[in-house]
């Protein structure tokens, strides 16, 4: 088993920035790759970007440029660094890690004001 804990939603103003950190514990040897998705009512949930154990990043599209995932794995940690926030980035930011089974957080929801 694996527990994820996301931090660092907020509100922010459309142009700014956040970090947001997914902290895991438990069975951590059995995380290959991870990732961060987010989800708004009414629609699915989309995958924002992902990293494998070997740091291989993917991003969506729409994050391209202005989103940056890494992990620190001594910390157990990964990060989402948000910048040029625009308010269709507004939802509820979850993290996933990905071994055997899939984990998944409670989500912190990111709002971006105009």
């Amino acid at each position: 088993q694996v527990q994820l804990v996301e931090s660092g939603g907020g509100l922010v103003q459309a142009g700014g920035s956040l970090r947001l950190s997914c902290a895991a514990s438990g069975s951590i040897v059995s995380i290959l790759n991870m990732g961060w998705y987010r989800q708004v009512p009414g629609k699915q949930r989309e995958r924002v970007a992902w990293i494998s154990g070997g740091s291989t990043t993917i991003y969506a599209d729409f994050v391209q440029g202005r989103f940056t995932i890494s992990r620190d794995n001594a910390k157990n940690t990964m990060y989402l660094e948000m910048n040029s926030l625009k308010v269709d980035d507004t939802a509820v930011y979850y993290c996933a890690a990905f071994g055997r089974v899939a984990s998944w957080g409670q989500g912190t929801q990111v709002t971006v004001s105009s």
